[in-house]
């Protein structure tokens, strides 16, 4: 088992999450649920996403229980979709998405993008539901660099996570930057740029040079950036590649990365949903 599996960083409120997750999105019937989470787990992660648009939570609540392994064993995210946001609606929606998962608390529980007609009401709903135990931590998804100055405008605690889009061509160095100075955690979610990035032959050439795949050297670029991830796949072999990342990339290789930088998202412009109050 790859020593970066049993990782952690501990987030500003003293809990800890493993720096490497499995990503469910699109995992949506529960044999191909049950067969990348029994390889996820036999391959070390520990770390399962979800959200409450991919619907797939009973599905994954089903596959982890059949693992046979304690609770405390696993760590949970799930996040509140834009539908379900406000104070009410994101107290009983986190309800009925801890009976989908089977369990009685979140390890991580995320607001997954921010909408402005909603934005304090629904954090005021997760710092309640912090302090009633139903979620460990707390943090938002998407959320941009004054989106997270206006929440510090009303909020009691800040989030401890920042899950955003982020890969070799769209850094959001800055984004990373401002995170680790408010002691947030930047979690990358689609880590790979679904896949564009993995044609680009500056780092295929890196990737032979350290006899690894390309996603492997894209991953390790993103940990070693302090950038935890959550790599998404239903094919074996990758479950077990994109965790086994305990190789060194140089300073040098790390800046080459990072100027491959051109902007480019994949998902939606976080301020668009802001603005609009749904994915548009």
């Amino acid at each position: 088992m790859s020593d970066i599996s049993t990782k952690t960083q501990t987030l500003s409120d003293g809990n800890d999450m493993p720096l490497v997750g499995f990503g469910t999105y699109l995992i949506d019937t529960p044999d191909k649920m049950d067969k990348a989470i029994t390889t996820a787990y036999e391959s070390g992660y520990r770390l399962f996403d979800t959200a409450q648009l991919y619907q797939n939570e009973a599905i994954l609540g089903e596959s982890i229980r059949k693992l046979g392994v304690n609770r405390s064993k696993i760590f949970i995210t799930d996040k509140i979709t834009e539908m379900n946001q406000g104070y009410d609606l994101t107290i009983d929606s986190a309800e009925y998405s801890l009976q989908q998962l089977g369990t009685d608390y979140f390890d991580l529980l995320l607001v997954h993008w921010p909408i402005s007609d909603k934005f304090f009401d629904t954090w005021r709903a997760f710092e309640e539901l912090k302090k009633q135990g139903k979620a460990k931590s707390i943090g938002v998804s998407n959320f941009t660099q004054s989106h997270l100055q206006l929440l510090k405008t009303q909020a009691s605690e800040m989030p401890v996570v920042n899950q955003i889009e982020t890969h070799p061509y769209l850094t959001q160095s800055p984004m990373v930057a401002f995170d680790n100075k408010e002691s947030i955690l930047t979690q990358a979610w689609s880590p790979l740029g679904r896949g564009v990035v993995l044609n680009d032959p500056m780092i295929a050439k890196m990737a032979a040079h350290h006899e690894r795949s390309v996603a492997q050297v894209i991953l390790r670029w993103q940990v070693q950036r302090g950038v935890a991830v959550i790599p998404k796949s239903q094919t074996a072999s990758r479950i077990k590649e994109n965790i086994d990342l305990d190789f060194e990339l140089s300073d040098d290789e790390m800046s080459m990365i990072d100027i491959l930088n051109k902007n480019q998202r994949n998902g939606r412009e976080p301020e668009l949903v802001y603005e609009m109050g749904k994915q548009y």
